[in-house]
């Protein structure tokens, strides 16, 4: 027994003297100003309203700026467009699409020093021009990226209570909603290829089918299948396109990232993957088969009975969670290669 006291005592004393160690290298290596500050601008943020810039309004689109408790349960947050508060605002919150080439139109003003820049984005690679001046300009991400330090989907799968499985009414087998139409895109081949086997009922601009949003979720919820094709694929790139067609009781037929990437989001048996078939062909003939089998249909509905979709309130609720992110994280760093981060994307097919 006491050899078994002795080892345990040994093993105490070890983590002891280790935590020792690093607390004190901390302490020689940063001068105290630094710690002192750290744990004084995490107190105070604490104590007192987060403020968070929005220095561009996202796509030119003004939204509401006093919804974050009332709307995510994020209290203690003053969001503001006011620019004369930079200079007292926790966090500025730049949306990428709005940079200028030669990022003329970022703060000039003396950045304080425990001010965070946050790099906001949602389009893919893709979809977002490479800017040559955004190295070590930002300390935090935001974007669809599960690897972003602020992490934002389009939407999520979220437990509820249980409920009974409710399928609309169906008049339509497969239907496809497009505004951005590139003959070089995958989706625009695969569309043309998928027609000549299927019929598929398709809206928008690029077909003369002009719908508002009312008409949007009707058709859709009349639709057994809805092509949630993306227009680029990368990784974790899974937009509205899913999430809005499995809230409105359609099976998503999805064209992205891999099926384990889409899996980590929803549950596989909740939506078709192109991939798992051989060819357009292929996909058309399992539709066919789904269509003429109503308890395989049902299926795709499964998760249903204990979760349900929640979009995410786009931009507003990037902003409510920008400010429950600083005040929770006071540490500050510099992102030195956001390029690399981002726009090397090794899944990009």
């Amino acid at each position: 027994m006491s050899v078994s006291f002795r080892r345990i005592g040994r093993w105490v004393w070890t983590v002891f003297f280790l935590l020792a160690f690093l607390v004190s290298s901390f302490l020689f290596y940063s001068s105290p100003s630094d710690w002192v500050a750290l744990l004084a601008k995490n107190f105070n943020l604490q104590s007192r309203e987060v403020i968070v810039l929005v220095w561009h309004w996202p796509f030119g689109h003004p939204f509401e700026l006093t919804a974050c408790g009332s709307r995510f349960n994020i209290h203690g947050c003053h969001l503001t467009a006011e620019k004369e508060l930079f200079s007292k605002a926790d966090a500025v919150l730049i949306h990428h699409r709005e940079i200028a080439t030669d990022c003329s139109n970022l703060p000039t003003f003396p950045r304080p020093p425990s001010q965070k820049w946050v790099w906001m984005n949602h389009e893919s690679p893709s979809n977002t021009e490479e800017i040559a001046c955004l190295e070590n300009v930002f300390n935090l991400t935001l974007s669809y990226r599960q690897d972003a330090d602020i992490h934002m989907p389009y939407g999520s799968i979220v437990m509820t209570e249980k409920r009974p499985t409710v399928i609309p009414f169906k008049k339509r087998l497969v239907c496809w909603f497009v505004s951005n139409w590139k003959p070089q895109h995958k989706r625009v081949w695969y569309y043309k290829e998928l027609r000549n086997h299927i019929r598929i009922h398709t809206y928008g601009l690029p077909f003369g089918r002009k719908v508002t949003e009312s008409d949007y979720r009707l058709i859709v919820s009349s639709c057994k299948f809805y092509l949630s094709f993306e227009n680029s694929i990368h990784t974790d790139y899974i937009t509205e396109k899913l999430y809005k067609a499995l809230k409105l009781g359609s099976v998503p037929i999805v064209m992205g990232p891999s099926r384990q990437n889409y899996e980590k989001f929803i549950p596989g048996d909740a939506f078709i993957h192109v991939d798992d078939f051989e060819s357009p062909l292929g996909l058309a003939k399992h539709l066919q088969h789904l269509d003429q089998n109503e308890h395989s249909y049902r299926g795709f509905f499964r998760w249903q009975k204990d979760h349900e979709v929640s979009l995410t309130g786009i931009p507003l609720q990037n902003a409510c969670y920008t400010c429950d992110y600083i005040r929770r994280h006071p540490e500050r760093r510099t992102i030195k290669q956001l390029y690399k981060w981002f726009w090397d994307d090794t899944e990009l097919s």
